[in-house]
């Protein structure tokens, strides 16, 4: 696991958990306040908002929805990350590797025709 740190889970923008998948990482856990309680007001909404948005574009892609996940966990609530961290590396080794050459692209570097997402949540 590789954790990256942001202010606010809301600054998490999809094209940086594309990047790290297509990079090589099997899947991305993205983990943010719960919502209600985000020290920037609606950053945890946001991010939730793009989260329902990527997890579909992903599904046309043919990645698996277990690859990338959204936690609620506060600063005090490490328990609750670790527990998410572990369930989601048990999904993600039964998975296997994402293989995003061959799984995304069609093997020569293009991308694979997909239908957009454009309906906003």
């Amino acid at each position: 696991m590789r954790a990256i740190r942001v202010m606010c889970s809301g600054r998490v923008d999809p094209q940086f958990v594309l990047k790290a998948l297509k990079e090589g990482a099997d899947g991305v856990l993205i983990a943010g306040c719960h919502p209600g309680e985000c020290h920037y007001v609606e950053g945890n909404i946001k991010a939730l908002r793009r989260f329902i948005l990527l997890k579909r574009m992903l599904a046309q892609l043919g990645v698996e929805e277990e690859r990338v996940q959204l936690v609620w966990a506060s600063a005090s609530e490490g328990k609750i990350l670790a527990e998410a961290v572990d369930k989601m590396t048990e999904q993600v080794r039964a998975l296997g590797p994402l293989r995003w050459q061959e799984t995304v692209l069609s093997g020569n570097g293009q991308w694979v025709e997909a239908t957009p997402v454009l309906e906003e949540v």
